[in-house]
């Protein structure tokens, strides 16, 4: 019973090791993961005051192994959020004037160079939006709401900037 037990475990054992050598021999990264050529390597990523983007940015540089640059000056690469701005809008009316739907907007500029100044990814504007609905519900929750949708907004705009990055590196 006991070495049908040791049997078993080993079997386990050989599959998730196969399983995990055929995830990692497709070139399966986790999303959001960047490569930086080690001829690239430190990054510095330069923010006009508290940039939410440019928070997940720094994480997404860290979870990925990236080595980060103390300070621009001792950068390979350095990333720029240029300005980051919030907005809303109405969206939607319903007949007696009630705002029945809300737009949200990211506004985002930025651009990347390398040590000699030379630009990688030339400024560029993202502009990301969301709309979500005001039912009657507490004002604190349709803040919350719209905190969540701007968070998730910002996910989304690193995400861009990062595949962008990728795309201008040369192949390491």
């Amino acid at each position: 019973m006991a070495g049908r037990l040791a049997d078993a475990r080993l079997g386990l054992l050989v599959a998730l090791l196969m399983a995990l050598s055929l995830v990692t021999a497709c070139g399966f990264q986790l999303r959001g993961a960047v490569a930086i050529p080690p001829n690239l390597s430190p990054v510095y990523v330069e923010t006009p005051g508290s940039s939410l983007v440019g928070g997940i940015l720094r994480d997404r540089f860290q979870l990925s192994a990236v080595p980060q640059a103390p300070s621009a000056k001792d950068a390979r690469v350095l990333v720029r959020i240029l300005s980051e701005s919030r907005r809303s809008r109405v969206g939607a009316l319903d007949r007696n004037g009630k705002i029945i739907a809300t737009e949200l907007f990211l506004d985002l500029r930025f651009d990347a160079r390398d040590a000699t100044g030379k630009v990688l990814v030339e400024p560029r504007a993202l502009e990301i939006s969301r709309t979500f609905e005001n039912a009657d519900v507490e004002v604190l929750g349709k803040q919350l709401e719209a905190e969540i949708l701007y968070a998730e907004m910002a996910q989304d705009a690193a995400t861009q900037i990062l595949a962008m990055l990728r795309a201008a590196l040369p192949a390491s």
